[in-house]
């Protein structure tokens, strides 16, 4: 199995669905690294932790954490599960960037940008990722937030170790 299949099997289970492996996570989105590779064996993936750390450390997004000792893995965010990463309030640039399809834009317009199924809304640090993250929904457009003004309004952001801003909504008129 490539790493490109694992890393999509690893998203699903450690941000959406852990039962598609029968494993649980704890509070923090934690699962046991040994746990999944011995589900994934069983499902006939010839996976071992060489493998899995090749993937965490190899991944594009940087989706997924280990824990130092290795023997924990979990996902930065996109979480549509209820979990706690444990971030803390940070203070978010000026601006940042958020990539959708141009499908999209009439519902943004009217309710702004919604969590949706996910814990969170994600936004990016600069146009090109978040025009990477558009571009995956159909034709994409690049919005830019006005972080500042959301801050002064008592928003609160945070940002994944993977650098995603998060925050909970945004208004449609923080969007440009």
């Amino acid at each position: 199995m490539n790493n490109k299949k694992i890393s999509r099997l690893l998203s699903l289970v450690l941000r959406h669905r852990p039962e598609v492996l029968g494993i649980t996570l704890d509070k923090q989105a934690w699962a046991s690294t040994q746990e999944i590779i011995d589900a994934m064996n069983k499902k006939g993936m010839a996976v071992n932790l060489d493998i899995i750390k090749d993937v965490v450390a190899n991944n594009d997004k940087q989706r997924f954490k280990l824990s130092e000792d290795a023997t924990r893995i979990r996902a930065n965010q996109g979480h549509s599960i209820p979990v706690d990463l444990g971030l803390e309030i940070v203070e978010p640039p000026v601006v940042l960037y958020h990539g959708t399809a141009t499908k999209n834009m009439a519902s943004i317009r009217k309710h702004g940008l919604l969590k949706r199924k996910r814990t969170h809304v994600h936004l990016s640090p600069d146009k090109e990722t978040a025009l990477k993250v558009g571009q995956r929904h159909g034709k994409a457009v690049v919005l830019v937030i006005n972080t500042f003004k959301m801050n002064r309004a008592g928003i609160d952001f945070y940002r994944s170790e993977n650098g995603v801003w998060l925050t909970d909504f945004v208004a449609p008129e923080y969007i440009n």
